[in-house]
């Protein structure tokens, strides 16, 4: 049991760090356009609107640098890991200024000064934690399948690994 769900948090770790690297492909080649992705232990699914020729290549592409040594592209700046980040230091920080019995311009004041480095810190931290939340060794890693699914007007496409 422990090695299946040691294998499924590498896999999720592994297709994390392909979904950042095709997000850095695809905004390489469409920089004034959005995209996001959730990874999971079968692949990982893109929001973006591209044609599905062009989020094959960037898949491509970004699965063969990574095995390339190019690890820096498992880092995204705009990861959740990041948001999750900044939102804990900034609630934990609030949380201590708010505590005891002080003036609202008092506890405002120490939200200000508490706030403050959490939000400094919290960009350097977040990139750290992505070094735990992706695995850019992927030289196991082979696409199975790319399929575009309607969901409305967004375009989105499902990447599945064997």
């Amino acid at each position: 049991m422990i090695t299946l769900l040691t294998d499924l948090l590498r896999r999720t770790r592994q297709h994390h760090a392909i979904e950042h690297a095709t997000i850095h492909m695809l905004s390489a080649h469409f920089p004034h356009q959005r995209f996001s992705g959730h990874s999971d232990p079968l692949g990982f699914t893109l929001y973006g609107d591209v044609q599905e020729e062009q989020v094959r290549r960037a898949v491509g592409d970004a699965l063969l640098r990574l095995q390339a040594g190019e690890h820096q592209l498992a880092i995204h700046p705009n990861c959740g890991t990041n948001l999750a980040t900044t939102s804990l230091l900034v609630s934990f920080a609030a949380l201590i200024a708010s505590l005891g019995k002080h003036s609202l311009l008092e506890k405002f004041t120490k939200m200000v000064i508490l706030t403050l480095p959490a939000l400094v810190m919290a960009r350097p931290l977040g990139f750290r934690l992505q070094t735990y939340t992706t695995l850019p060794a992927v030289g196991d890693r082979w696409v199975a399948e790319i399929r575009p699914i309607t969901l409305g007007r967004v375009r989105v496409y499902r990447v599945l690994f064997e």
